[in-house]
């Protein structure tokens, strides 16, 4: 079954529902979801250049080992 007929056969399935413990688990679902899906939106721009600039060191190797990270860190932990 291909997913636009999984999709077809769910939508059916929740229309004939009557159960609203059913319902509620699944509105739950469905919220977190969204929140999962836009977790994007919520990142301050300071965040989201911090992120760009991680990424960019990670491509240019400006990186360091988990065990050099424990050796320099390490006595703060």
């Amino acid at each position: 079954m291909n997913i636009r007929a999984q999709k077809l056969d769910l939508i059916g399935w929740i229309s004939s529902l009557d159960d609203i413990s059913t319902l509620k688990r699944l509105y739950q679902i469905k919220v977190d979801y969204s929140k999962s899906q836009d977790w994007e939106k919520s990142l301050k721009k300071e965040e989201i250049e911090s992120i760009k600039r991680g990424l960019k060191d990670i491509s240019e190797g400006k990186v360091y080992s988990h065990e050099t990270a424990l050796e320099v860190y390490g006595k703060y932990l």
